[in-house]
Order: C-alpha cells, then sequence, then structure tokens
C-alpha cells in the first residue's frame, strides 16, 4: 500500500465516521477508536488489524509500514494532550504516523492529520508529553527546527535539550522552566505532594535555603529592591515541591538571621548567610550542571561556584560587599 492509498484510506475512514457522529454521537475513547479500527478494516478489506493490541502502544493503530493515533474529545475543540516524548512503546514497524480526531463538541466531526504537522506543543507534568491540534499553523518540530524523524530516534538527552529551548522561548519576564532533566546521568522528579516551607524540618530548611541563595544571589539586593526574593520562591516551588509564602523570611528575618537572640549588630542578610555557609559550600559541590546554567546563564565547576558566587553577589549588593564578610576561610 503506497502512501497516497494509504490517505485515500484516512479520507473514507473520516467520512464515515463523521456521518455516524452527526446520527449518533460517540460516547467515549475506546468505543470511537473501536470504531476507527472496524471501519479501517473494512475498508481495506483484509485482517491486518490487531483488535487486542497493547494498550499503552503508540500508535493506537498499526497497519503495515503506517499507523493511525486515535484522539477523542467531547469537546468542540481539536487539541488534545498525546503521547509521551520518549515513545517508549513506539511500534518498530510503523514509519508514519497519522492521527484521526474525532470531535464531538459543537458540529460532531472526524478529521486527520499527519503526526508530525498537528504536533505543536509540549507539556511538561510527570513525563513530557506532545500537544496536538489539527489545522495548527505551525508544528512543534517547526518551531524547534528539527523533523519529527530525526527528533524521535535522538537520545531523551538530546530530545530534552530541544525541550529546553523551546520553553525557554516562550518565558515571560519573571518566569522560570519547570525542571527539565537535562545533564546526563541526572534525573529529578517533581515531588507528587506540595509542601509548606515552614512545616519542614530545620536540617530540609536550611540545605534549601542554601541551594536557593547559591543560585540566586540577588537576595543581597537592598531591602527596598522588589523581586529580589522571586528566584529562589520560583526554584523551590518548581524543584523541590514548596511553597514558601514568606520569602524574606528565608533569609532576612530575626529567626535565621539571629537564632541565638543577641545583639552583636551587622545585617541580618550578611548574618543569615554566614550561618549558611557550610551548607553553601556542600551543596555547591553537589547540584546538577544544568540548574546554574537555567540560573547563571553558563556552566561552573563545583569547586570554582562560591567564588563564581560571591562575583555575583558582590554587583547584586548595595551598603556591603558580601566577598569580604563571607567565606573569609576560603
Amino acid at each position: 500500500m503506497t502512501q497516497d492509498d494509504f490517505e485515500d484510506v484516512l479520507n473514507r475512514i473520516c467520512e464515515q465516521l463523521t456521518s455516524e457522529a452527526r446520527i449518533n454521537l460517540f460516547i467515549d475513547a475506546k468505543q470511537f477508536e473501536n470504531r476507527v479500527r472496524e471501519v479501517a478494516e473494512n475498508i481495506i478489506g483484509r485482517n491486518i488489524i490487531d483488535f487486542n493490541s497493547q494498550a499503552q502502544a503508540f500508535p493506537d493503530i498499526a497497519i503495515n509500514n503506517f499507523g493511525i493515533e486515535v484522539k477523542f474529545t467531547n469537546k468542540d475543540t481539536w487539541r488534545s494532550v498525546a503521547n509521551s516524548v520518549l515513545e517508549s512503546n513506539r511500534v518498530s514497524t510503523v514509519e508514519k504516523v497519522y492521527l484521526i480526531f474525532g470531535k464531538m463538541g459543537g458540529i460532531p466531526e472526524v478529521k486527520w492529520e499527519e503526526y508530525e504537522q498537528c504536533v505543536m506543543h509540549v507539556r511538561t507534568s510527570h513525563v513530557p508529553r506532545f500537544e496536538v491540534e489539527i489545522g495548527s499553523n505551525k508544528s512543534l518540530f517547526q518551531r524547534m527546527g528539527i523533523s519529527y524523524d530525526t527528533f524521535r530516534v535522538s537520545s531523551m538527552h538530546e530530545k530534552m535539550s530541544y525541550i529546553r529551548d523551546y520553553a525557554r522561548s516562550r518565558l515571560k519576564e519573571g518566569e522560570r522552566l519547570w525542571w527539565l532533566e537535562d545533564s546526563p546521568g541526572e534525573e529529578h522528579s517533581m515531588p507528587i505532594q506540595a509542601r509548606l516551607y515552614t512545616t519542614l524540618p530545620i536540617d530540609e530548611k536550611k540545605r534549601l535555603r542554601a541551594e536557593a541563595v547559591l543560585l540566586c544571589p540577588s537576595i543581597v539586593k537592598s531591602g527596598r529592591s522588589r523581586n529580589k526574593y522571586n528566584d529562589a520562591v520560583l526554584y523551590l516551588l518548581t524543584y523541590h515541591g514548596v511553597l514558601c509564602h514568606q520569602a524574606r523570611d528565608l533569609f532576612s528575618a530575626g529567626s535565621v538571621a539571629n537564632p541565638n537572640n543577641d545583639d552583636t549588630g551587622g545585617l541580618y542578610i550578611s548574618r543569615s548567610l554566614k550561618i549558611l555557609e557550610e551548607d553553601m559550600k556542600a551543596v555547591a559541590l553537589t547540584m546538577d550542571d544544568a540548574l546554574f546554567e537555567e540560573y547563571w546563564g553558563q556552566k561552573v565547576l563545583p569547586e570554582n561556584r562560591i567564588s563564581e558566587w560571591l562575583k555575583r553577589a558582590d554587583k547584586e549588593a548595595k551598603g556591603w560587599v558580601p566577598s569580604k564578610e563571607l567565606f573569609q576561610d576560603k
């Protein structure tokens, strides 16, 4: 069967299912997918379709070297979440994938399109997943500058590099990327439960504060500076699932800067960071390279991260010089 022959089959499937949907709506995705299989087999006229294929297989229906991914919605939209970018369950014999989409909202209709052309976005949850849309103006792969066939056979590390660049291009001012694995051998998963910073054990609070301030030296700015804690708070939320609703309490509250309640004076921010010095040294040696590339704009060797932080902090601080007060034993 040639590509033209197969696309003719797709046209006939969509015409028939559109007619059926306008008489009696399809109820759910399973019913619709089964009907796609039945109609495809009737049109082709041979018993070549597996009606008991693996539930998570991609695409849903394999016909020789062609495949059909089936999407269904009761809403009036041509957009849907699709498969994982991993495509770990891809049917090995399939070379060309098409999408058949059943839209039951509004005027019921069934359409098809080449899968590559209708992938228009990638979203991240526990794993990055494509989003598809029939009639999309520009595919995700065009935006990323790589063909689908090249992308799908790339390593996960290579895929994430493209996805990361795409996601970064869409950020608005003050936004940060949801963490995407970027370094070979590094794995990170967002905790499924959200936690409040105030409920965490003391040791975990110190470690998280050390990580946040190391990545975000802007916290040393003047107390009048707006948004100086934004990056630190977003880091805790997006990377650790920790919500801190009183950001200043991380670094300049008396409880962290003057835990002994003495009268030795000095800036609270300086005193709180002095307490965190050993923790900052420890996390500097273990944190993922990609985090520094994301927050600092460059990779820095673990042993150089404290000295680089001091340079950045000196540029941010007003009224005091961090490098003259902190890490004096370095």
